[in-house]
C-alpha cells in the first residue's frame, strides 16, 4: 500500500455537536487527555483555576464559558489521525456548526442523560440527516441522576427518526453508577470515581457470567434489573449494521461521565472502528476521489484576529483529496489564480504549528490576505473543478450598527467587514447611499453581542446597535430583468444591498413577501444567497 493510502485510510474527521451544556466541550478534552495531546483537562466553568477549556480560544469565550466559534483540533490516537471539529452548541450559532458539519466525515452527538433530545439537537442533528453522514451517540453526565434508559433511546429515535444500537449499557446513574455491560464482549466494566482532570480510573471487567464477583461489585438489586435488561435488549434491540451506521440511518449508542472520564476511552476505541476513512466528494465534473486524485480543498470558515498580537485572518481549509506538501502551487479556482498557500497550519485551538504535508481529511488554517470567501475550491493546479457551495442562512435579527467616534471610520468598516467575511454576520447598506449606514444581519441576537465585543477589543471601535423590526429578507433572484427603483411593495418593505450590491429587500411580516410578489409581477425573491 502507498504512503499516501496510508497516511489517508488512518484520517478520522469528526465534529462534535450536542445542545449547550450537555458536555461537548468536556468529552473533546477528553479524548485530547486520552490521546496524550494535553497532560489536564480544564474545567470551561472552573472560575476557581485559570485553566480553559483547551477548545475555547477567544476572549469572550473565556468570559462567557460558551464557545461561540468552531475550533480545530488534531492529535494521534492508537495509530489514528484524529481531526476533532468542536462547534458552539449555542443555537445563536448554529449558522457556523452547520459550515462545520460540511467539512465532517461523520459526527459525534453528546446528550445529556437527564435531559434527552434538546431542541438544538434536533437543529443540528437535521442538518446530519440532509448530509447522510454517520452519527454517533454518546449519552453524558450519568454521573448524574439520569432519565430511564429505554426512554432515552426511545427519545431519539421518535424525535430525530433514527434507529438506535446500544453499544453498551448503563447500570444505575447518579451515586448509584456503578458501571456499564458491554454488549460486544458480554463484560460488565466498573466504575470508581476519578480524579477530576486525570485519565486514571479503576476499573475492571468482570464476565457478566461471573454472578458472584458482579454482585460483590454492583450489588443484588442492580444485578436483577441488569439482567432483566440485558434480556430486553437482546429481544427488542435494533442489531448492529455498519452499512445502515454508514448510511446515517443507525446510530450507535454509548453510555457514560465525560467529567469522571468514564466510558469515554470504550467509545473512542469502538467510534475508531466504526467510523470510514475520509470520503470522496462531489464537485460540478463529478466525485472527487480521496487517493486517487491530486490535492484539493474547500474553504469552511474565516476567522479574523486568532493572534490579537498579529492581527491576521485565518481561513480554514478541508482537504477532500490528495496531500499538500509545503511550498507546492495550488490553483484557487473562484479568484482564477495560482499561488503557494502562506503560512499553513494546523491547529490546537490558540497554538500552532506550520505544517510541512498534509493528507485528505486533514484541516489546515493558511493566512488569508483578503482573498478567500467560505465555500472556495483549492485544487492543483492543472485542474480546474468546484466543490458543492455552502449554502448562507437567512438572517432574522437586523440593526442599524454607527461608530460612537466618526473619527474612527476606517477601523470600523475594516472591523466589521472582517468579520463579515468570516460568515458570523452579514452586513447591508441603504440601496441608495453609500456606506454610512450600515445594517447588521445575524441568524442569533447573541451574535450583535459577539459583534460589539469583538469590535471594541480587536478594532478598539465602539459601537451603538439600534435594533430594527425587520425578520424576513429575500434576495431578488432575477435583480437583471426588474426595476428595483420601480418596485411596488408594502408599507413595510426595505430596500437593501449586500456588499457585492446585490439588491435584498426587507419586511416585518411574513404575509409583505406574497404582497410584494403579487404587485410586482415576474419578480423571483430567494430564501437563501449564494456563498
Amino acid at each position: 500500500m502507498s504512503d499516501l493510502i496510508k497516511e489517508i485510510n488512518r484520517r478520522r474527521t469528526f465534529a462534535i455537536i450536542s445542545h449547550p451544556d450537555a458536555g461537548k466541550t468536556t468529552l473533546t478534552e477528553k479524548f485530547l487527555l486520552y490521546g496524550g495531546a494535553i497532560n489536564l483537562a480544564g474545567s470551561v466553568k472552573g472560575k476557581a483555576t485559570a485553566r480553559h477549556a483547551v477548545s475555547d480560544w477567544m476572549e469572550i469565550e473565556k468570559e462567557r464559558g460558551i464557545s461561540v466559534t468552531s475550533s480545530v483540533l488534531q492529535f494521534e490516537y492508537d495509530d489514528f489521525c484524529i481531526n476533532i471539529l468542536d462547534t458552539p452548541g449555542h443555537q445563536d450559532f448554529s449558522e457556523d456548526t452547520y459550515r462545520t458539519l460540511m467539512a465532517a466525515d461523520s459526527a459525534v452527538m453528546v446528550i445529556d442523560a437527564g435531559k434527552g433530545v434538546e431542541a438544538q439537537t434536533r437543529k443540528l442533528f437535521k442538518v446530519c440527516v440532509m448530509r447522510k453522514i454517520p452519527i454517533f451517540t454518546f449519552i453524558n453526565k450519568m454521573d448524574r441522576d439520569a432519565n430511564d434508559s429505554f426512554d432515552l433511546l426511545d427519545d431519539i429515535e421518535k424525535e430525530l427518526g433514527i434507529a438506535t444500537c446500544p453499544v453498551n449499557w448503563p447500570i444505575g446513574s447518579g451515586k448509584g453508577f456503578k458501571g456499564v455491560y458491554d454488549r460486544n464482549i458480554k463484560k460488565v466494566i466498573t466504575f470508581s470515581d476519578t480524579e477530576k482532570g486525570t485519565k486514571e480510573g479503576k476499573s475492571e471487567e468482570i464476565s457478566v457470567d461471573d454472578k458472584e464477583k458482579l454482585l460483590s461489585h454492583i450489588g443484588e438489586d442492580a444485578y436483577s434489573k441488569l439482567s432483566d435488561e440485558i434480556e430486553l435488549l437482546e429481544g427488542a434491540g435494533a442489531e448492529f449494521d455498519q452499512e445502515a451506521v454508514s448510511r446515517g440511518e443507525l446510530t450507535p449508542v454509548f453510555f457514560g461521565s465525560a467529567l469522571t472520564n468514564f466510558g469515554v476511552e470504550i467509545f473512542l476505541n469502538y467510534f475508531l472502528k466504526m467510523t470510514t476513512p475520509p470520503m470522496a466528494r462531489r464537485s460540478d465534473i463529478g466525485v472527487i476521489n480521496t487517493t486517487e486524485n491530486d490535492f484539493s480543498a474547500f474553504v469552511f470558515k474565516i476567522q479574523a484576529n486568532m493572534n490579537k498580537a498579529h492581527r491576521d485572518r485565518v481561513a480554514f481549509m478541508r482537504i477532500c483529496s490528495g496531500k499538500y506538501e509545503a511550498q507546492m502551487e495550488v490553483k484557487h479556482v473562484q479568484g482564477n489564480k495560482v499561488m503557494r498557500l502562506s503560512q499553513p497550519q494546523q491547529m490546537m485551538a490558540s497554538d500552532r504549528h506550520v505544517v510541512e504535508e498534509a493528507y485528505a481529511g486533514d484541516i489546515i488554517g493558511v493566512f488569508d490576505p483578503g482573498i478567500f470567501s467560505i465555500g472556495d475550491t483549492l485544487c492543483s493546479v492543472k485542474d480546474e473543478f468546484r466543490f458543492e457551495g455552502i449554502p448562507t442562512f437567512a438572517p432574522e435579527h437586523f440593526a442599524r450598527v454607527r461608530q460612537v467616534d466618526t473619527m474612527k471610520r476606517k477601523q470600523f468598516v475594516k472591523g466589521i467587514t472582517q468579520i463579515a467575511q468570516e460568515g458570523a454576520i452579514q452586513i447591508f447598506q441603504e440601496f441608495n447611499t453609500g456606506l454610512e449606514e450600515i445594517i447588521v444581519g445575524v441568524v442569533g441576537v447573541l451574535q450583535f453581542e459577539v459583534l460589539k465585543y469583538r469590535l471594541e477589543n480587536e478594532y478598539n471601535v465602539d459601537i451603538m446597535l439600534e435594533n430594527l423590526p425587520y425578520e424576513y429578507i429575500r434576495w431578488i433572484e432575477n435583480k437583471d430583468e426588474v426595476d428595483i427603483e420601480k418596485l411596488t411593495g408594502t408599507s413595510d418593505m426595505k430596500k437593501i444591498k449586500d456588499l457585492k450590491g446585490n439588491p435584498l429587500l426587507l419586511f416585518i411580516n411574513s404575509w409583505s413577501v406574497g404582497m410584494t410578489l403579487e404587485r410586482n409581477e415576474g419578480l423571483v425573491l430567494a430564501e437563501f444567497g449564494k456563498a
